[in-house]
């Protein structure tokens, strides 16, 4: 916590460069044009949830033919992942700031993306806040919607009895597992529920 608290003294006084990395949703419609935002055609891979970004900054690094979006609702953790993704001098790497449903089901083009991660979304486990829950028929169906065909959509939870709900819905969809890893322990949640012991179910699924 005391990090995060830094982060706002640090991100206040950094210069523009981290600030050119981060995208914001502002009051009326807008598109996000993936050729546009990095001024290059390349595979774009999304990243919904990303947090600190352990996961996507390690991969945006290994892959720098690849353009990569990092999604996260939290002001202060999209500010932090922005200033690491501008220190590690990733110009494949650019972070959104904004909710994923609106991104995904209003704001991205149709079959703009090779990838989609999805590593832990909230399980919401009361029943009456499921309602709030990442995974619908509806949102699953924008993530096909801007889907490639080809495209992968790489999903863990810890949660064993969300995991066969999101499993069996995007089955249902149909999309097909394709036997892909799932890099689970590379991510801050992963690595945290394997070191305890918890058991992890990782799927991807192929458009």
């Amino acid at each position: 916590m005391a990090r995060l608290r830094k982060t706002g003294k640090q991100w206040r006084s950094a210069d523009g460069a981290s600030a050119g990395c981060l995208l914001e949703a502002r009051s009326g419609y807008f598109m996000v044009e993936p050729k546009s935002l990095f001024s290059r055609a390349a595979p774009l891979e999304i990243e919904i949830g990303a947090g600190r970004g352990e996961f996507i900054i390690g991969r945006a690094a290994a892959m720098p033919q690849r353009n990569f979006l990092a999604v996260e609702l939290s002001v202060t953790l999209a500010q932090l992942l922005a200033m690491r993704a501008t220190e590690a001098g990733l110009d494949n790497l650019r972070v959104a700031r904004m909710d994923a449903r609106p991104l995904v089901n209003l704001f991205l083009p149709a079959e703009c993306v090779s990838a989609y991660h999805i590593y832990f979304p909230d399980p919401w486990p009361k029943a009456r806040h499921a309602k709030y829950r990442l995974f619908t028929p509806g949102f699953l169906g924008g993530l096909i919607r801007t889907m490639a065909p080809g495209a992968t959509l790489y999903v863990a939870t810890d949660v064993a009895g969300y995991a066969e709900l999101i499993f069996s819905m995007i089955r249902a969809s149909g999309l097909s597992p394709n036997g892909d890893r799932v890099a689970i322990d590379v991510t801050g949640f992963g690595r945290r529920f394997i070191a305890q012991g918890r058991t992890v179910y990782g799927r991807a699924f192929a458009k």
